[in-house]
């Protein structure tokens, strides 16, 4: 074979192996394609003859929504659509601002009742207070809608009017409110925790939200001498990536890594680093967490513990370690779709790996070890992926008895402070104010006079446990045992008091601070009591162990 007739051969041969692959690329894209064009074409057809045959009108509107829900929900919880009536409620989720009066609201009988007031903003202004029941807007009764419904009636256009009728302690009063732009601060509250530690409450990551935090640290810094930090980002859901990459930078300087994105479309992966000089790169810090810490918020928390620059303290974070951006559709809808995973600086994702079953409470449930993988921190210190965020030293919130609960769902401890607030023009400071004798004994009265009656657990076990004794014909014979039981049990109101007074009146001074001092006030009277805010100051104020614990000498992770 001449080498003519040998290159023409490879040739040939080069033609062929690329075209087979072209041909089989062109035709998988197509395949693809037509799939994707041939179930569209599927689903118009459907809708199209449900729309002119079916025995019932049909809404169009809310099967398209639930199709498309039911869709999104398939991928996961964080994909979403909102069509243009939503708007309102994106906007919100990435700015922190609407337009509005600034308060909270929630269901109660027949109407709805203002439950928390924003200092400052439209409802203060006009002299709303929490525990008025909304009855009117604009003349209109608001009686058997739900707080969906009138929270939307008292949302509109800033510098817009509106009249409400409301009623408080039993009298009806006529209001005039104006809307106005509604930005909800990220940092409801900043202040010292002791001495010498600054304490930050920060709630969220919307646009600009870092601002907020450098004014808080510099004011704790220069104006308050604060020697040591508190950053608090419990059950702060996330937001914006930009700003924890910007809130980092406020305690390491320029050029590490804060977290990267990676995804099937190349165009979306991107690596953060820090770029300015921090405020303060030495000054202590913990960062505080729980299970409702999530995304953005994690990705802050995760950073700081894989860079070594300061210990985490709290509970395991919710673990969502996902990506997503908007995109425009038809007609001024909106798809919020997941398009990466975040990786942290150790190389870890903090994604849970099955966000379909969690605990009741929302956190990451147990993660087998077999299904994490380790990693290292800066100083060499093990950390895992798998779930979230695990603190260095865990610290978890107080649980309140079930009497304590019952009266707090039940709205009892909200009504006696709103009747509090109405006869008593001043209270002490937070942090200074307590609880008197005569202001507890007056809450004994308020649920007797509200017939307050419970049924524990511990009694519904034991009704239950009757129940089925008598089924297997055990009960005759233990009658005298299941009285005694049943007495022993029996719990009468002024006994509920005395062994939970300590947690009542926890909750009772906090909604009675709020009355008074609004949000900012009751954070700064929570901080002699949080036990989790404790454990961080006590973590703090250990220099030994919090040195060790970043220098990775201290033992393991998680300790209590």
């Amino acid at each position: 074979m001449n080498k003519k007739l040998y290159k023409s051969l490879l040739i040939s041969l080069a033609v062929l192996v690329i075209s087979v692959f072209a041909t089989a690329f062109i035709a998988r894209n197509e395949s693809k394609d037509f799939k994707l064009q041939k179930n569209l074409d599927i689903f118009y057809s459907l809708i199209r003859e449900l729309n002119a045959f079916y025995v019932d009108e049909i809404k169009p509107d809310e099967l398209f929504r639930e199709s498309i829900d039911e869709m999104l929900n398939d991928l996961d919880p964080y994909t979403t659509y909102y069509p243009e009536s939503e708007s309102d409620e994106f906007a919100f989720m990435t700015t922190g601002k609407y337009g509005g009066i600034g308060s909270l609201i929630r269901k109660k009988g027949d109407y709805t009742v203002l439950t928390q007031i924003y200092k400052g903003f439209p409802a203060d202004v006009a002299g709303l207070k929490a525990g008025d029941v909304l009855k009117k807007i604009n003349g209109e009764s608001l009686k058997g809608l739900t707080a969906e419904q009138v929270s939307e009636k008292l949302k509109g256009e800033a510098n817009t009017d509106m009249t409400l009728l409301i009623e408080r302690q039993g009298r009806e009063i006529g209001k005039s409110v104006t809307r106005k732009r509604i930005t909800i601060p990220p940092v409801p509250y900043y202040g010292m925790a002791d001495d010498e530690t600054g304490y930050i409450r920060f709630t969220n990551f919307t646009q600009d939200c870092s601002a907020d935090v450098r004014n808080a640290l510099v004011s704790l810094i220069e104006k308050h001498n604060a020697g040591k930090i508190i950053l608090d980002l419990r059950s702060n859901p996330g937001g914006l990536l930009s700003e924890a990459v910007e809130i980092v930078n406020f305690f390491v300087g320029p050029g590490h890594e804060v977290v990267s994105t990676r995804g099937r479309v190349k165009r979306f992966d991107n690596t953060y680093k820090t770029t300015k000089q921090a405020i303060n790169e030495d000054i202590p810090l913990v960062v505080m967490i729980n299970s409702n810490t999530a995304s953005a918020a994690e990705i802050l928390a995760g950073a700081i513990q894989d860079l070594d620059r300061g210990v985490v303290v709290g509970q395991r974070s919710y673990g969502k370690g996902l990506v997503q951006i908007s995109r425009p559709l038809s007609y001024n809808a909106t798809l919020k779709l997941t398009t990466a995973k975040y990786y942290i600086p150790s190389g870890r994702c903090i994604q849970a790996l099955d966000f379909s079953n969690r605990n009741e409470d929302g956190s990451v449930g147990h993660i087998p070890d077999s299904l994490t993988s380790e990693f290292r921190t800066r100083n060499g210190r093990i950390v895992k992926d798998g779930g979230g965020i695990a603190p260095d030293y865990e610290a978890e919130p107080e649980q309140m008895s079930q009497f304590s609960t019952e009266l707090y769902i039940r709205s009892l401890i909200f009504d006696f402070a709103t009747d509090f607030y109405w006869d008593n023009s001043t209270i002490d400071e937070p942090g200074s104010y307590q609880l008197s004798e005569e202001a507890f004994s007056e809450f004994g009265a308020f649920l007797e006079k509200r017939n307050f009656t419970y049924t524990s657990a511990t009694e519904g076990a034991l009704e239950r446990l009757t129940a089925a004794a008598k089924r297997e014909k055990y009960y005759q014979n233990n009658e005298e045992l299941f009285a005694e039981l049943e007495k022993s049990l029996d719990h009468k109101l002024q006994n509920d008091l005395d062994l939970f007074r300590d947690e009542v009146t926890r909750l009772l001074e906090d909604e009675i601070v709020g009355r008074y001092y609004y949000e900012e006030g009751v954070i700064k009277h929570t901080l002699r009591s949080d036990k989790q805010i404790l454990k961080a100051i006590e973590v703090i104020n250990n220099e030994n162990l919090y040195t060790s614990t970043l220098q990775g000498t201290s033992g393991m992770l998680s300790k209590k």
